[in-house]
């Protein structure tokens, strides 16, 4: 029956990935930026529809698997950059480092690429018409030197330039962090440090939905905010309304249940939610508070780069779930979510190592559900799935830190235990198998008869050093375990060690 479900599992994997690479595709075709990610092999791996009108490019000028080499010759012809530039961005591409570099189109128009490593070798390049950007820090600069009032106003847009080339910088370093983070927690600690600089003086808290998505979790918090364990959903206009809110004490707006019906230390007169998207679901908010006093410059301002910053984080929030999801996959089994067969393997390799080498102990436990092929044939494989599912539950409840539960395969399954002996070890499995033997098992409007399982115990100090050996010891025990009538519990001899 798994044999069957297989085909199934694989093709259902497949059609997310290309759900997921389809929603990837769509949210960088909104984005402003042309945008393309090569490979370490220098092929072009993924562009968004917006790079053609950026560079003014023809759809027959980059296409997927593309060369970087002549995509950039490509520029060359189009008198776009000079051969010299094309080698110089060759080989800052070989060094691995961001790096950034302007095009000058013969239509007039100025572009700024900026290039960031990403994990594996390959880039991803952003390009920016900064032309208008440009045309105006130019005239304030000429304009400095017929009037007063025009140099004041030249400073103040080559200041702003000045602030979106770091605030741009930020981001990119953000972005760099956020793409190394291997875990959510990870993930939190990035944004706590980097969010007091990107938004300084300003008070934040991020919240993530949680599993049944009925509440939002306070994830993090940076800048003396307060954050809250729970929140819902509909306390946020933001989340009501699906897009970024800002909230002004002395506008028209509404404050969020999810700040006033919290009591605060200080008073909030102006602060901003930004809805954590990623991949066109809502995965989490953003909630930013500004000091008293702030000036409407600066809540605008951060307003809009706050929504940058939900991008960038909200991009790296899917990276790590679905890092997570897929690791999921590969470890565990579909059916109980207990660990799978080869994970489990593994982690008796790795600890068997650690016990060698510090002189500790570990034991296993080997055990399968009693007559569970007549059980199926009887009542049927789905109720024969509950059974499983039940005596999986347990499981979790019992071993949630330091042990490994495993389905090894059918209705078998197998437990490790760092650091317990034999003796331990049995307490332990006769306690499992009572928990199971007191099991009530409902499938469809009744219940299914009573369900046991019979337990071997083998461990490293008495069957070791060999993992079959160890297996092997646990499984003797299982069947002597059978042997003497089922629904108990079996120590392997340490006389059977070899």
């Amino acid at each position: 029956m798994l044999e069957q479900r297989a085909p199934l599992m694989a093709e259902r994997s497949v059609n997310t990935d290309v759900i997921r690479r389809e929603q990837m595709l769509e949210i960088l075709n909104k984005m402003e930026q042309g945008i393309v990610v090569w490979d370490s092999d220098e092929n072009c791996l993924m562009f968004n529809e917006r790079i053609f009108v950026i560079l003014e490019l023809n759809p027959t000028d980059l296409h997927i698997g593309m060369k970087r080499e002549a995509f950039l010759e490509t520029a060359v012809r189009l008198q776009v950059i000079t051969a010299e530039s094309k080698e110089e961005a060759q080989a800052k591409f070989k060094s691995g480092q961001p790096f950034s570099f302007d095009r000058s189109l013969p239509s007039g128009k100025v572009i700024s690429s900026f290039a960031r490593p990403i994990s594996g070798g390959g880039y991803v390049v952003t390009f920016t018409d900064v032309t208008q950007f440009r045309k105006d820090a130019a005239d304030l600069v000429e304009a400095k030197k017929t009037a007063e009032r025009a140099e004041t106003k030249a400073l103040k847009m080559l200041a702003k330039e000045q602030a979106w080339r770091e605030e741009a910088k930020l981001l990119g370093d953000l972005d760099e962090w956020l793409q190394s983070c291997k875990s959510l927690s990870e993930l939190f600690e990035v944004v706590t440090q980097f969010m007091t600089k990107l938004l300084p003086d300003t008070a934040g808290e991020l919240y993530l939905y949680s599993n049944s998505r009925d509440v939002l979790d306070g994830a993090c918090v940076w800048g003396g905010g307060e954050v809250h364990e729970h929140i819902a959903p509909d306390s946020c206009w933001a989340l009501r309304r699906g897009r970024g809110y800002r909230y002004d004490a002395a506008g028209l707006g509404l404050q969020c249940s999810h700040v006033s019906d919290h009591p605060r230390d200080s008073k909030v007169d102006n602060s901003l939610c930004v809805p954590i998207v990623a991949h066109g679901d809502t995965v989490g908010l953003m909630h930013v508070v500004y000091p008293e006093g702030a000036s409407e410059a600066e809540v605008k301002q951060g307003y809009e780069f706050a929504l940058q910053c939900g991008e960038h984080i909200s991009l790296a929030i899917a990276n790590v779930k679905l890092r997570d999801e897929l690791h999921d996959q590969s470890t565990r089994d579909s059916l109980t979510r207990l660990y799978n067969r080869r994970y489990f393997l593994e982690a008796m390799r790795t600890e068997a190592s650690m016990a060698a080498r510090k002189r500790t102990d570990f034991s296993l436990l080997s055990f399968d559900a009693d007559k569970f092929k007549s059980f199926n044939d009887n009542h049927g494989h789905d109720a024969g799935d509950m059974v499983l599912r039940a005596i999986a539950d347990k499981m979790h409840e019992m071993f949630s830190e330091g042990a490994t539960p495993c389905r090894f395969g059918g209705e078998e399954f197998s437990v490790l235990l760092p650091n317990v002996a034999a003796e331990e070890a049995y307490g332990v499995a006769d306690e499992l198998r009572r928990a199971v033997e007191e099991t009530t098992v409902r499938y469809g409007a009744g219940e299914l008869p009573p369900v046991t399982i019979s337990i071997g115990v083998a461990s490293f100090s008495n069957h070791g050093p060999l993992l079959q050996d160890i297996i092997n010891a646990a499984d003797r025990a299982l069947y002597q375990a059978k042997k003497d009538g089922r629904n108990c519990v079996r120590c392997a001899s340490a006389l059977e060690a070899g």
